[in-house]
């Protein structure tokens, strides 16, 4: 009893101090969140409904009938998956909620009315951009934090329920290249930068590499294969120790020697280790392991990768900035004296703007990873362009 009455105590504080700070806004703010909380509710609904259907819904209902996943292991994966959905609504439903709003503010005058008291279309949209900047923040909170650890909850979940066989720290077609000086054995003073080691693994599972080559280019003239059926880090060495193999040595006379081993401990880093844990969707990494995987590529020499991860670290950005720009052209369009449009005509308006907007999001992703241009613009282009448009229809919807 006495917990129930603290708990009571708490809650009535709480919302005494909420409703003291909701006052300090002036009165038109909070009149203009009141008709834009609702829509933005509805529409975050909506989208999620929409996209778990297409993305998640109708495979996990085949997977429940062919392949026979527990109805429970089923919910659970939905569940878990219904972050990275969220995070993907988010912007569409503040383009769809101010476009809806300010058009239904628009079609009964009010909009005329606050103009007629001096109140501009830069005003009014204020409030839209303060919600956006709010929506950002939790957006890029939900996107770091919470979609990378559900996601990859979501996909452990499912293979139990299906009974596939776990790996942990799995991976496959792992490649590594090493540079750094090569030796001339003749000559100990003379050495050059170049490609050293190029490493190569089938699969990485239960911390083991399977199925290893490594080309060794470390001294001049000479070439070494190294093949193996398993190889895996000796921490207390700090090398790799490899299993079941042989060594094949090219010398520069073009003589070869050929020398079979049971175990051999060999002098590599653990970068090949260190790439194989990386998650193959950038959505399931946070900025940090985003980061850390970009100096992996970059150490290892892997440009193409390097330039995605770039990209896709700057797209943990401009994902949650989304929130800002569709609530700045939504709020704009709808405040134009001579836009009147229905829910149904704003929702098939808002997809249409966002198909724009992610058809124009994805081609420059694109030629970010290829290095047609630098990935930052890559992934900041659609952004300046939309607060461009957006800007436009502020200045139109003012005059």
């Amino acid at each position: 009893m006495i917990s129930l009455n603290i708990s009571n105590s708490l809650i009535r504080k709480s919302s005494k101090y909420l409703n003291s700070k909701w006052r300090l806004l002036p009165l038109l703010d909070r009149w203009l969140l009141t008709e834009l909380i609702p829509p933005l509710l509805f529409a975050i609904a909506a989208f999620t409904v929409v996209s778990l259907s297409l993305g998640v819904i109708f495979d996990l209902v085949r997977k429940i009938v062919e392949s026979g996943l527990p109805f429970q292991t089923a919910l659970r994966v939905l569940i878990l998956r219904l972050p990275g959905f969220l995070v993907v609504s988010f912007p569409m439903a503040m383009l769809m909620a101010t476009l809806l709003s300010f058009s239904r503010l628009s079609s009964n005058s009010e909009i005329k009315a606050l103009r007629s008291i001096g109140v501009s279309a830069k005003r009014m949209v204020l409030s839209a951009l303060v919600l956006g900047v709010l929506m950002t923040g939790i957006t890029f909170l939900f996107n770091d934090f919470v979609v990378p650890r559900s996601n990859r909850n979501a996909e452990t979940t499912l293979r139990q329920g299906l009974q596939v066989s776990m790996h942990s720290d799995y991976g496959t077609d792992i490649m590594y290249s090493r540079f750094g000086k090569i030796f001339d054995p003749s000559d100990s003073v003379n050495t050059r930068d170049g490609l050293t080691h190029l490493f190569y693994a089938k699969e990485f599972q239960n911390n083991q590499m399977v199925e290893v080559t490594v080309l060794d280019f470390s001294r001049f003239g000479y070439k070494q294969m190294l093949v193996a059926e398993n190889a895996f880090w000796n921490k207390k060495e700090a090398k790799w120790q490899f299993v079941n193999g042989k060594i094949i040595t090219l010398s520069p006379n073009n003589t070869s020697t050929s020398v079979n081993f049971d175990s051999y401990i060999y002098p590599l880093d653990s970068g090949p280790q260190e790439i194989a844990k990386i998650p193959p969707d950038a959505n399931n990494m946070s900025v940090s392991q985003a980061l850390k995987a970009q100096n992996l590529y970059k150490k290892s020499g892997n440009l193409k990768e390097e330039r995605r991860m770039k990209v896709r670290i700057q797209e943990k950005f401009t994902l949650p900035i989304a929130c800002i720009v569709f609530g700045l052209i939504g709020s704009s369009l709808g405040s134009k004296s001579n836009i009147r449009t229905s829910q149904s005509q704003s929702f098939g308006l808002s997809i249409l703007l966002i198909l724009i907007y992610y058809v124009l999001s994805f081609s420059f992703s694109s030629l970010g990873v290829t290095g047609a241009i630098n990935p930052f613009l890559a992934a900041w282009f659609p952004v300046l362009i939309s607060f461009g448009v957006g800007g436009f229809f502020l200045k139109q919807a003012d005059q």
